[in-house]
């Protein structure tokens, strides 16, 4: 991803960060860029906390926005002006197609001509392609064999950690229901929507089965 930047908009350009979680993606462009400058977007209060307190606002450079992406009045809660490129990590697959239409509505809005678009992220084959399906499906349960830490016992242990006490009661209030089971859109359909959007050039530049880069140039 920091390599389509470089290539994309150069090395001085405003960022924004949507579903930066814990801040890991913003603190890689910042620390491969230092003219750079982003807005990281969550909604989590649990990832939203560790990342404020991780990294602060590197020698002002970041501006940590907590905002719900799902909600179509999130882009005013967001400082003005235009970007030079959106990027996304592991965070857009709990969004619906309708959420997501209103989402590349607002980014195409926010992003300069020429501008780019960026989503890493689990991006599943169309259901056509059953067996691509099928084999994809096999490689991910058997990478799960291998004895690395669950999602789900990642979050058991911050649950259990007194210092997040009050974000995770949030948390829970913001999130009732897990987002496990997500009907969202397929590779198709997301590049379908940027399209729709005003993007004008859609395809993906880096994959290893279903987990790809998607860009979109604006």
């Amino acid at each position: 991803m920091l390599a389509v930047l470089g290539l994309g908009v150069g090395r001085r350009f405003r960022f924004l960060d949507l579903g930066t979680g814990t801040g890991s993606l913003s603190e890689r462009i910042l620390r491969r860029f230092p003219e750079a400058r982003g807005v990281a977007v969550d909604y989590d209060p649990v990832l939203l906390r560790m990342a404020r307190t991780a990294l602060g606002d590197l020698g002002g450079r970041v501006r940590w926005v907590d905002a719900d992406l799902r909600d179509r009045s999130w882009s005013r809660v967001v400082p003005a002006g235009r970007f030079d490129a959106v990027v996304s990590s592991t965070a857009l697959h709990w969004l619906t197609g309708g959420e997501l239409d209103g989402l590349y509505r607002a980014l195409a809005a926010r992003v300069r001509r020429g501008g780019l678009f960026l989503n890493a992220d689990e991006l599943r084959y169309p259901g056509t392609d059953r067996r691509l399906r099928r084999m994809a499906h096999s490689t991910r349960a058997s990478a799960a064999r291998k004895g690395d830490e669950s999602w789900e016992d990642w979050w058991a242990a911050v649950e259990h950690d007194p210092h997040f006490a009050a974000e995770v009661e949030l948390r829970r209030q913001r999130y009732p229901h897990s987002h496990q089971g997500t009907n969202t859109p397929d590779l198709r359909g997301h590049e379908r929507r940027l399209r729709a959007a005003g993007f004008a050039e859609v395809d993906v530049v880096w994959s290893r089965w279903e987990n790809r880069i998607l860009a979109a140039i604006r």
